[in-house]
């Protein structure tokens, strides 16, 4: 969807045959397959795309804290298959100059609100310059919806079960924001294919293999991929069902299902095929079907298990237990999120006001 015609700059390149280079900028914070999907379609809009991403302080000052830091915001994006470069420290109202700085055509965005804290669109620059186009917004996810699962899957701060109850309830019937809120999210084929990796193994590759559940896809995730990509040709990465992952992990993990979290790991650029559901143990069944030469495992911090899951593998010497340095995990999310459950519960309702109001203008506006 085109909001303010095509531009001569677009014009030109075409003519030129010279690459179209596509802005998107954001927060990326907690980055999940919403993020991957609208990053898939900006890169299909152009040939180059150039992702902004905003600093803690911009995301701080205009909708409140983030829950990662900008340096892990800034390697998940690099991590994304279908991004090119970033910029780091990104205006959060995106500027023409910055654009024209590292030659971008146009900007894209989502057809859903954002606003500065003064509640000014931030993309109205590019609007009027007749520098914007639309993507549709991934439905089914959003960060505040993340963060609302997280606050909501430990009792430790609720005072009692009742209490909980009570907060669920209210939270469903309250007035919410069609883009803060978030409907169930739907897998299709279409939508794996979209993400799917399109690649086979060549003759002679070396195939490596390992497993995890991968909730709330983050940095420690990307890091251990990325190893585990440098030491072998073509990397085959199996995701755990939801039934595996909660016994490994127990509570009330994991905290996204199996189609949200197999397609975060799609999207990832260190990634070449995806395993759905592998068994929980590695077997000579799943070995030899991909024709595995090395299984990797990495710190694997947050799973329990009563039994060497590895021990085929192992048997066969083609184990490789392996390191990357990044000591984040998911439970070390769901702990910074429960530390700060003020702020961003406060973060939450300030954002979804914001956006109603914001609504309710436009259609007085007759623009919805």
């Amino acid at each position: 969807q085109v909001i303010e015609g095509k531009m001569s700059e677009e014009q030109e390149a075409k003519k030129a045959k010279r690459p179209i280079r596509v802005w998107a900028d954001g927060c990326f914070d907690m980055m999940h397959f919403g993020h991957a999907n609208a990053l898939r379609q900006a890169k299909a809009m152009g040939d180059i795309l150039v992702v902004g991403v905003h600093s803690d302080a911009q995301i701080t000052k205009n909708k409140g804290p983030p829950v990662l830091t900008e340096q892990e915001r800034y390697e998940m994006v690099r991590a994304c298959k279908w991004v090119d470069e970033i910029v780091e420290d990104a205006p959060y109202t995106t500027s023409i100059d910055v654009m024209k700085k590292h030659n971008c055509d146009f900007c894209v965005h989502g057809d859903d609100i954002t606003t500065n804290e003064d509640g000014v669109d931030s993309y109205h620059i590019v609007k009027e310059q007749g520098m914007y186009k639309e993507y549709q917004r991934t439905q089914g996810v959003s960060t505040t919806d993340l963060v609302g699962r997280m606050l909501l899957m430990t009792k430790t701060h609720f005072t009692s079960e009742d209490h909980a109850d009570k907060l669920k309830k209210s939270d469903d019937d309250a007035t919410v924001s069609p883009y803060t809120g978030s409907a169930p999210f739907l897998a299709t084929s279409n939508r794996i294919v979209q993400f799917a990796p399109n690649k086979s193994p060549k003759v002679g590759d070396k195939i490596g293999f390992i497993q995890g559940t991968f909730d709330m896809f983050h940095l420690g995730h990307v890091s251990i991929l990325k190893v585990a990509r440098s030491k072998c040709d073509y990397l085959i990465v199996g995701v755990h069902s939801d039934q595996v992952a909660n016994a490994l992990h127990g509570r009330n993990y994991p905290i996204m299902n199996l189609n949200e979290r197999i397609l975060s790991v799609m999207a990832c650029k260190y990634v070449d095929e995806v395993v759905i559901g592998p068994p929980e143990d590695i077997t000579a069944e799943l070995v030899d079907h991909f024709k595995v030469n090395v299984v990797f495992r990495g710190e694997d911090t947050d799973e329990f298990s009563s039994h060497d899951r590895f021990k085929l593998a192992k048997e066969r010497g083609i184990f490789e237990q392996i390191t990357s340095g990044c000591k984040l995990t998911t439970s070390g999310i769901v702990q910074r999120v429960i530390e700060n459950r003020v702020k961003f519960e406060e973060r939450n309702k300030l954002k979804n006001e914001k956006e109603l109001r914001r609504i309710d203008a436009a259609r007085q506006r007759g623009e919805l």
